[in-house]
């Protein structure tokens, strides 16, 4: 007993003396793909890759505090409508100048915010990441399940949409987080279902195609709620080869 409990504390204080940094992973749609920031390292180690924005914590700082402080180096944290911790990271060789816990977060830019950022960050579809430094790209990949996870159960495409939309506009935002299509339809009927969307009692002009002019809708609040703890958008149904 006294063994493992000497082991448990070397390990607790190992763990107290490490480095501990926050990261940011940034989400955009853009151009009908769903987006991360990024910026370029510009000294060892991963010179020249590209990471998550962020940097040390401060001795007297807390979490979110810091997340904050970071982030406004590469984009205005006033784009951002929605801010959340996402997971801690604590391998011992995530980092190769020692050992280095990682918290991350989950931020969303909506999609009519056009932020100024710096000229050594960019935007990157998550579908065709650039070669990243550290653990950044499997962080980045934990965000997207975490956003395509929260699109389901809750009303978080508000930090997706501008502040008023068609449903062929929001379905385009929802299928880009989610990889997969996404009937306007359908996801009209389950929002209005769960409360999340109203209409604003306005309308669009058709395209050039005719027909009626669109309704135009806005998420009913702009804050995280949960309206449906066990709900999954799922993929449509593959439709089955004709076999000749």
């Amino acid at each position: 007993m006294g063994g493992t409990g000497a082991v448990r504390d070397m390990e607790e204080a190992r763990v107290g003396t490490a480095a501990h940094e926050v990261l940011a992973v940034v989400f955009q749609v853009r151009a009908g793909r769903l987006c991360v920031l990024l910026w370029r390292r510009a000294r060892p180690p991963f010179e020249g890759d590209w990471v998550l924005p962020g940097g040390r914590l401060g001795a007297d700082e807390g979490l979110g505090q810091s997340m904050r402080r970071q982030l406004a180096q590469k984009v205005d944290v006033r784009d951002l409508a929605h801010l959340e911790q996402l997971e801690t990271r604590g391998a011992p060789d995530r980092h190769p100048e020692g050992r280095t816990l990682a918290t991350a977060y989950l931020g969303l830019v909506p999609a009519h915010n056009e932020p100024v950022i710096p000229g050594d960050t960019a935007w990157h579809a998550i579908s065709e990441l650039p070669p990243m430094g550290f653990d950044h790209a499997a962080i980045v990949h934990s965000g997207r399940r975490r956003l395509r996870a929260k699109l389901s159960y809750t009303n978080i495409g508000f930090a997706l949409a501008p502040p008023e939309f068609t449903m062929s506009q929001l379905s385009g935002y929802y299928r880009a987080a989610l990889g997969h299509d996404v009937a306007a339809t359908n996801l009209r009927r389950v929002l209005l279902r769960r409360g999340q969307i109203e209409e604003t009692g306005r309308s669009v002009p058709s395209g050039r195609s005719g027909g009626r002019p669109a309704a135009v809708f806005r998420f009913r609040v702009s804050h995280l709620e949960v309206t449906d703890e066990f709900a999954v958008l799922r993929p449509p149904p593959k439709r089955a080869e004709k076999i000749y």
